[in-house]
């Protein structure tokens, strides 16, 4: 598979999407106790956004390409997206408008050495820098320590999802919320599908996801998106123990596909008395080679 289709990607966004809505939530009236359909009907929709039922029915069948975008800010409102899932629908909408024809293959990016130098300046936090991937494209001493059980795998750049979902065991031990973390990951995979629906790489990773994990399915199936944004990440280390991590993931503004994240966490902590103990194991440790990996 060359790609991800737009249009495929639309028509099941949207009707998953309107199934989940009930009448009552959207303010309509529910006629009756025996809806043939499971969530709102189509003309619901449209009478809520705004547009004809011809018109809407045409949009759920992929057709996004000639939408305002007030008519998309209408049909968002309609079903209640949240906002990474308004950014997914505008995403879709700007692929259908793109010209067809095949795509010249983007250049490869590598984390530049100013990059590493940055990360090996932070000496007190872990930092990694990721792709919408989530490879493990480079670090500094703290995060391989950190991510010790992650890169384990001797593939590389290594990959967090491909963790989470093809490594359970030792991912539900890492992790203490393994559920909300293996969700939270297919959905951010599915956002950067419908952002970047030409990335062979992405596409081959969700196709090894699909073949080997049923969870992965399940999730990737139910069309949830999410931003990637900071939030709190507890862990269990293999050497060190719980962890209550603050993370701060920051977009680089000169590699905009790039994830800076820092995980910190407050002075007199157990968790701050537990990543000075990381630091003191991972001085103790050989020096690995970095992670910095090409980046297709």
């Amino acid at each position: 598979m060359a790609m991800i289709d737009p249009s495929t990607e639309i028509k099941e966004f949207l009707s998953s999407r309107r199934a989940r809505l009930a009448p009552e939530r959207a303010g309509l009236p529910a006629y009756g106790g025996n809806r043939r359909v499971k969530g709102l009907r189509r003309e619901e929709v449209a009478l809520l956004a705004g547009v004809s039922v011809d018109y809407y029915v045409r949009m759920e069948r992929g057709g996004l390409a000639g939408a305002s975008d007030g008519v998309l800010e209408g049909l968002a409102s309609a079903l209640q997206l949240d906002e990474a899932e308004r950014d997914h629908l505008f995403h879709l909408a700007r692929q259908s408008r793109a010209p067809g024809g095949p795509r010249r293959p983007r250049p490869a990016v590598t984390v530049r050495p100013a990059l590493q130098r940055v990360l090996d300046a932070i000496t007190d936090a872990p930092a990694w820098i990721c792709n919408a991937r989530y490879d493990v494209l480079a670090t500094n001493h703290l995060a391989r320590a950190l991510y010790s059980p992650v890169l384990a795998d001797p593939r590389r750049p290594a990959n967090t999802a491909r963790f989470v979902y093809l490594d359970p065991e030792a991912a539900k031990t890492f992790f203490v919320d393994y559920d909300r973390i293996a969700g939270d990951l297919a959905a951010k995979l599915r956002m950067e599908a419908g952002r970047n629906p030409h990335d062979e790489e992405l596409i081959a990773l969700a196709g090894e996801l699909s073949a080997r994990s049923e969870l992965f399915r399940q999730r990737w199936a139910s069309r949830d998106v999410r931003l990637h944004r900071s939030g709190r990440k507890r862990l269990r280390h293999p050497v060190v123990g719980r962890l209550d991590l603050d993370v701060e993931s920051m977009e680089l503004p000169a590699e905009p596909r790039l994830h800076l994240n820092v995980y910190t966490a407050p002075a007199g902590t157990a968790t701050a008395d537990g990543l000075a103990l990381l630091a003191s194991w991972a001085a103790g440790r050989e020096k690995p080679a970095t992670e910095v990996q090409a980046l297709g």
